[in-house]
């Protein structure tokens, strides 16, 4: 099967050939290993008042009514009742004269497809629609509904439909019933068998085409032990590629930078705050992996406001008192100017200038401070993505800090990397979130890198108290905007969109900055979002932290990096649209000082059932920790991660919360492989992490 192209089945050609090379499908084995990403459940009917917005659901109803609405786009609109007097809308956009006739009032239809919160009630639009046989009139109009358990979706690309991907697997399948050697399991039995889980090719093929009998709850919740299987073996493969990272690691060299600790010292006594029993740990840690001959690779977690600057300070401190450069590389200019007026503020008094590199610098501006880099003047430089350009040189780069890693691509943080090599060794590595990772997931995902961990809020800082309001109470909201600005403090109105979008019911930035000035005259208020230029986005946020605008509008772009101690409210209109780390980083903003902080959630119902959750989460918790791991309990692990963004190590089935005791199991499994390998001659492991990341292994190459 790894041998035997995909172009030897029926009806690829060149061009489909083309469009499943983009996913990484080569062979018939990568075929098979391109897993459903989820089933359409059509096992059972749903009652039309048991939808709910988002569902997928088959259902079954008369017709009501049916008209021909024309707003501002031309609609067919169709009334489903069913026995219970339970209701739905049918909406179709594009619809023949056939189908209006098929779905006249008294007609019963099946219909298929995923239910939305409509203007005026629930809806389907374009579902598929099935003529019940006990009429008249029968055959499937706009499509047929399929009359199997579960339908497997699966990840696709441009030009792809799924009845294409159900043929193509269908035909890998077949093969593989005829020739079940030819797809080796790579995993030995005495791994794979204390697990008790099917054998490969059994799990492969009840996850591909799952049969009437099967589980269906089981299967859609990956539980089953078809799904099991597969997720053991991806699980295994992920602790393959960390394990092989971190022993080829082993060889890797480093200028073992300790430091007289002078620098550091002078910083500590200057500083108008001790470091918390947390923070010093992790310096300690920090220190310890620096001074070593092998190249440091820690990641960082902390909390928003536990202090992980201060903490990159000394570690970029004791890299100068050694005579080397130090790059930090954050991945928006907001967030790299913030770090800038940290760092310079702490260093300068130390005579160490801190240079700055972004996107706006040209012409002869930039050429200078590439001339103090390349030179090696420029001791410590803050920067974004411009870092890594071709051009910028360092002369003796060693130690590299990375804040919000996530949004770096491996590409980036590798070239970054690569600028610091010097005869062969490398600089030391710093990677740093304010997204705290569950401690779980952060051993199946991060297992080649040393783990630190800020779990301590400084003293003084203030709890937030958040609240959940309809924004039927807008009016309220403004006015308590109005008290808190009068009172001397400051705060935040955070949207969504900078543009207006009816379908997302969202207000936008510029709309609601307009209708605030008109609203609260008197007040001084800022605008700032992402198409603000930087030069000009500067300005109103020095002017917000100097206390010179009572209210700064914004969009997400200050959800990391703004430290406005005085600034006691955040409005955050449509929370329901973001997710639970970001919502807690924008929260973050508020209860820097020692004055009460409140953030208000500004939502429009009626709210999914999901959203409703998130809401109450953040209500009720104030830890990053928790609400990490709440946020891994309800998104899985590839959401939490973001595994969309390059450089992610992504799971098709594995979920290392849900599957802890596979990772467990993986992770002996993995060192037992590795042993047999080195002892054998056989390789197993690369075979196996080819055949679960293809040529993504290099994930955890930062």
């Amino acid at each position: 099967m790894d041998q035997i192209p995909v172009t030897g089945l029926k009806r690829v050609g060149p061009r489909l050939a083309e469009r499943l090379h983009k996913l990484g499908i080569e062979t018939v084995a990568d075929l098979l290993f391109h897993l459903p990403a989820r089933y359409q459940d059509r096992s059972r009917l749903r009652p039309l008042g048991a939808l709910r917005d988002g569902d997928e659901a088959l259902v079954e109803g008369i017709v009501a009514d049916a008209q021909i609405g024309y707003g501002r786009r031309r609609s067919l609109k169709v009334w489903l009742r069913d026995e219970a007097g339970g209701g739905l809308m049918l909406r179709f956009f594009h619809f023949s004269r056939a189908q209006m006739e098929a779905m006249r009032p008294g007609r019963r239809l099946r219909c298929f497809g995923e239910v939305r919160q409509g203007p005026q009630t629930l809806e389907m639009v374009h579902p598929e629609v099935q003529q019940r046989p006990d009429h008249d009139d029968d055959g499937a109009q706009d499509g047929t509904a399929v009359d199997v358990p579960l339908t497997p979706i699966y990840p696709s690309t441009e030009g792809m439909q799924q009845i294409s991907w159900r043929g193509l697997t269908d035909q890998a399948l077949a093969l593989l019933a005829v020739h079940p050697q030819s797809l080796a399991d790579l995993v030995p039995a005495a791994i794979a068998a204390p697990l008790g889980l099917p054998a490969l090719h059994e799990a492969l093929q009840t996850v591909h085409r799952p049969p009437a009998d099967a589980a269906v709850q089981a299967l859609v919740e990956r539980t089953h032990p078809a799904c099991l299987r597969l997720a053991f073996d991806e699980m295994l493969a992920h602790q393959l590629a960390l394990r092989r990272l971190r022993r080829e690691r082993r060889h890797l060299t480093a200028v073992p930078l300790g430091g007289d600790g002078a620098l550091r010292r002078r910083l500590m006594e200057r500083l108008p705050f001790a470091l918390t029993g947390a923070q010093q740990r992790v310096v300690d840690e920090i220190a310890r992996d620096m001074a070593g001959i092998q190249p440091m690779m820690r990641l960082l977690q902390g909390d928003v406001g536990s202090g992980k600057t201060v903490v990159a300070a000394l570690a970029a401190l004791q890299a100068v008192e050694c005579g080397r450069q130090v790059a930090l590389m954050a991945p928006t200019e907001l967030l790299a100017e913030q770090h800038l007026k940290s760092l310079a503020g702490w260093l300068t008094p130390l005579g160490i200038d801190v240079a700055w590199l972004s996107g706006r610098h040209k012409g002869a501006e930039r050429a200078a401070i590439l001339a103090d880099l390349a030179a090696g003047t420029a001791r410590v430089v803050v920067g974004t993505h411009a870092l890594f350009q071709a051009d910028v040189q360092f002369a003796e780069l060693g130690l590299v800090v990375i804040d919000e890693q996530h949004r770096f691509g491996v590409h980036q943080r590798m070239a970054l990397r690569e600028k610091g090599v010097e005869q062969g060794r490398l600089p030391h590595q710093l990677i740093m979130t304010a997204t705290p990772i569950p401690r779980s997931l952060a051993m199946a995902v991060y297992a080649d890198l040393d783990l630190s961990v800020i779990d301590e809020l400084p003293p003084g800082r203030t709890p937030i108290t958040t609240a959940a309001v309809p924004d039927t109470r807008r009016d309220e909201v403004i006015e308590r905007v109005r008290r808190a600005c009068a009172a001397g403090r400051q705060a935040y109105w955070v949207c969504t969109l900078v543009e207006e979008s009816e379908a997302l019911q969202a207000q936008a930035a510029e709309d609601a900055a307009a209708d605030l000035r008109e609203r609260l005259g008197g007040l001084r208020i800022g605008l700032v979002h992402g198409r603000v230029k930087a030069g000009e986005r500067e300005p109103i946020m020095a002017a917000f932290a100097a206390g010179e605008l009572d209210l700064l509008v914004a969009t997400t772009v200050i959800e990391v990096g703004v430290d406005v101690p005085n600034a006691s409210l955040m409005i955050i209109e449509n929370p329901e649209r973001l997710g639970l780390a970001q919502l807690h980083q924008l929260r973050g903003r508020v209860g820097r000082g020692r004055v009460e902080s409140y953030c208000l959630l500004l939502y429009h119902p009626p709210l999914t059932a999901a959203a409703r959750e998130r809401l109450d989460i953040l209500r009720r918790e104030t830890s990053g920790f928790a609400i990490a791991d709440a946020d891994l309990k309800m998104r899985g692990a590839g959401e939490v991660l973001g595994t969309r963004q390059a450089g992610m190590a992504a799971f098709r089935l594995a979920d290392p919360l849900r599957d802890k005791d596979l990772v467990r199991a993986a992770q002996r499994g993995a060192d037992r492989l590795l042993e047999d390998e080195s002892r054998s001659g056989i390789d197993r492991v690369t075979a196996l992490i080819h055949r679960w990341l293809g040529n993504r292994d290099d994930y955890g190459r930062v």
